[in-house]
């Protein structure tokens, strides 16, 4: 038995990215079905993969198990391989990063709506609005909280989950506004290089 995970094209969803990444990045076995999103056999494709399916991520588990939200796999996968560093193991920066993981769920929906993910291309000139400058400006306070305690490139140090749901959020900082400027521009663009780059360097073809 093995895990089995249904996504959409990597390149356009940033949540079908990560439910894949976890596997990917922390040497998960798994079977992945990739699929066209917004084709016409879409649906037909949730179906088959599991009655009632709506949308992608989901995973099947070896136990016959179905997760239909990537916080749902993350979760799963932290308690199903406690000893691969799926999040930290200090207790206070364990939940620090679980917080951040459900903010970026649940939170930045400006963001999100104003910057849709696309790795096959690059835009100049994107003039955020007020709500993707307060998105922004939030994303950067939590990350230099999260950078203030670490000892390593990435959010928590070592690369963890925090970086697997930030990781969009990273291409998008260093792709579409990478020349701005604040007060913690530099101590982010340093969380974001490196949480842009480990998912980049993992996904091969898009």
């Amino acid at each position: 038995m093995e895990y089995t995970l249904l996504i959409g094209d990597r390149s356009y969803s940033s949540w079908s990215l990560r439910g894949w990444l976890p596997f990917a990045a922390f040497d998960i076995p798994v079977r992945v079905q990739s699929n066209i999103l917004y084709r016409a056999a879409f649906a037909d494709d949730l179906a088959a993969f599991a009655p009632g399916l709506r949308s992608v991520p989901a995973l099947k588990t070896p136990q016959g198990g179905l997760l239909t939200d990537s916080i749902a796999i993350a979760w799963h996968l932290a308690e199903a391989f406690p000893d691969r560093g799926l999040l930290p193991l200090e207790p206070a920066q364990r939940a620090m990063a679980q917080s951040l993981i459900a903010e970026m769920h649940s939170g930045f929906g400006a963001l999100r709506s104003a910057c849709p993910m696309n790795l096959r291309n690059a835009w100049a000139g994107f003039t955020p609005s007020a709500a993707v400058l307060a998105d922004l400006a939030r994303i950067e306070a939590i990350w230099a909280t999260a950078r203030d305690h670490a000892e390593g490139p990435f959010l928590f140090g070592a690369y963890t989950l925090a970086d697997v749901f930030y990781a969009p959020v990273a291409m998008a900082y260093r792709g579409l506004w990478p020349a701005r400027v604040g007060p913690r521009t530099s101590l982010c663009r340093g969380a974001s290089e490196p949480s842009a780059a480990a998912p980049m360097a993992r996904l091969g073809p898009v």
